[in-house]
């Protein structure tokens, strides 16, 4: 386990350079000069040059991209131009509030989506059945952001039940208001996965159902709902999980507009206004953190495997 654990972290090195040099290759072609942005408009041909050479603008830019990377690898991922801080900083102190809102999503559309794929599976064909994935589907094709703004005016504005903005209420930290704030974009962001997890949970049901050791159980008088949920369901979750880890990265690239929705202080919210002040280094460094973050769990998820199905050994 440890040899297979070491060999795909040393794999993930080359997939995290890519994708560093795509983001920086993107970035250059952005308009938009950083030493003018830093200075402003009223800066002279002196000051600017003077802070291009400071942050190593004048270089060519394979040049400027071994600079970046080097000082990655050595922890110094660049100061932020808009928020004069590190750049470092700034997604640690936000990260937090970002996974908070990953993991109540993810949590909301694995349950949900596999209670919602069992049911479909043992009832098939009946109105439960063509209701949930016609409910899965009209899940899957709303835009994210459109759908929190309709749940912001219906259960916030209207009817006055939850919180439509912030992750706490002015002046309160307490964990009950946090979570309260929590519930609109938690449940928003979880919508399209937990469609996607329960038309997979189903047709992964599905296909299990119809194996011998299923007839044997039956055959043995074991009860619908063991063998629903004991043999078919554990025997059915290596294409779930697959799809649980693919949704992650889903919902951390869906939070990019949702947390604008609902000024949620995350990585969403912080790219997006990196993005509109121009901040290279702060764009540059959200969006590698962001990928390898979403590499590590997709490697985390290969290793469930095992725990699940014990034909599986690493």
């Amino acid at each position: 386990m440890l040899k297979y654990i070491g060999k795909r972290l040393l794999g993930l090195i080359p997939v995290l350079l890519g994708v560093s040099i795509l983001v920086f290759l993107i970035m250059q072609l952005t308009p938009g000069d950083p030493a003018l942005i830093m200075l402003g408009p009223k800066a002279t041909a002196t000051e600017l040059a003077t802070i291009r050479h400071q942050l190593g603008l004048d270089l060519p830019i394979w040049q400027q991209y071994l600079r970046w990377i080097t000082n990655i690898f050595r922890g110094d991922w660049g100061y932020s131009i808009h928020y004069k801080q590190p750049v470092l900083d700034l997604i640690l102190q936000r990260f937090g509030a970002t996974m908070l809102l990953t993991a109540a999503a993810m949590i909301i559309a694995t349950v949900f989506g596999v209670l919602a794929g069992v049911v479909s599976a043992t009832r098939q064909y009946s109105f439960a059945d063509r209701f949930m994935m016609t409910a899965s589907l009209v899940g899957f094709c709303l835009p994210v952001f459109w759908l929190g703004l309709i749940l912001q005016l219906f259960f916030g504005i209207r009817l006055g039940w939850l919180p439509v903005s912030d992750m706490h209420s002015p002046g309160v930290t307490a964990l009950g208001d946090t979570l309260l704030h929590l519930i609109l974009p938690a449940f928003t962001l979880a919508i399209a996965s937990m469609a996607t997890i329960a038309r997979m949970t189903r047709s992964s049901m599905l296909e299990v159902t119809r194996q011998d050791f299923i007839r044997t159980a039956k055959a043995k008088g074991v009860s619908k709902h063991n063998i629903a949920y004991k043999h078919a369901l554990r025997n059915s979750l290596i294409p779930v999980i697959t799809v649980v880890g693919s949704q992650f990265g889903y919902l951390l690239s869906g939070e990019v507009l949702l947390e604008v929705v609902f000024n949620w202080p995350g990585l969403g919210s912080l790219m997006v206004s990196g993005i509109l002040y121009r901040d290279f280094p702060l764009v540059q460094g959200t969006i590698l953190f962001v990928a390898t973050v979403y590499v590590l769990v997709s490697l985390g998820v290969d290793l469930l495997y095992a725990a699940f199905d014990p034909r599986i050994t690493y």
